[in-house]
């Protein structure tokens, strides 16, 4: 997995009815781009993150360019 600053990590619900958690990288902590991640929610919250099989990465780029 490889993210940058400004793409969102959407963690895909593991259950029937559960929402997708989406959060937004603001800093690569491993190396070219690998994990770990520093990310912020919504609400504001930050946390280090590396994600799971469950998760899947929203470009910055690929929203920018629709």
């Amino acid at each position: 997995m490889h993210a940058s600053k400004g793409d969102k990590l959407v963690q895909h619900g593991r259950v029937v009815g559960q929402h997708d958690h989406v959060v937004e990288v603001v800093e690569v902590l491993g190396p070219e781009g690998t994990p770990p991640y520093r990310v912020r929610a919504e609400n504001g919250h930050e946390t280090i993150m590396s994600p799971g099989p469950d998760c899947q990465v929203k470009h910055e780029r690929e929203h920018q360019q629709r």
